[in-house]
């Protein structure tokens, strides 16, 4: 084994886990979490927090998962960037780089900021048709995000393993 593999293969590896911990975090703040939180009166019996509370408290658990959102963000580009200009070019890992990119930063840069804005204007303005978009949209981004990261995770097990 050269000196460059011995390196190489700690980073695919390091690479793949924050992938697949970014998924985990994806799924653990979609599936899990906001369910437990928007139906809150199940766990406690009775109305504690208004849908505007949950709101803020979902708010406030992807504002926390923004930032692995950025460093996978980084790590996606700068590895697909590397494999592509060492000419391990896969075009499937090519597509789900740019939608990973593009989605995450959409998530992050636009859909977040957006939210927090209307939800500093208070409830009313959370139960409106322009927040149900916004907020219908940012779910779809946060499932294409998801699935870009899985088509990568496996993609690079695949390509990295299989040498």
């Amino acid at each position: 084994m050269t000196n460059q593999a011995k390196i190489k293969q700690p980073l695919l590896i390091s690479y793949i886990l924050l992938l697949c911990v970014t998924l985990g975090a994806l799924l653990a703040a979609g599936a899990l979490s906001a369910p437990v939180i928007f139906n809150s009166e199940a766990q406690f019996g009775e109305v504690v927090l208004s849908h505007f509370q949950e709101g803020l408290l979902m708010t406030a658990i992807f504002l926390k998962l923004n930032y692995l959102i950025h460093l996978t963000v980084i790590a996606v580009l700068l590895m697909e960037l590397y494999r592509y200009k060492m000419f391990d070019r896969d075009t499937i890992s090519l597509v789900a780089m740019i939608v990973a990119v593009f989605t995450g930063l959409l998530f992050t840069q636009y859909y977040t900021p957006d939210i927090l804005a209307m939800q500093s204007k208070g409830a009313e303005a959370t139960q409106s048709a322009a927040f149900d978009k916004i907020h219908f949209a940012s779910e779809l981004d946060f499932k294409l995000f998801a699935l870009a990261l899985l088509v990568l995770a496996v993609r690079n097990m695949q390509r990295g393993f299989a040498k």
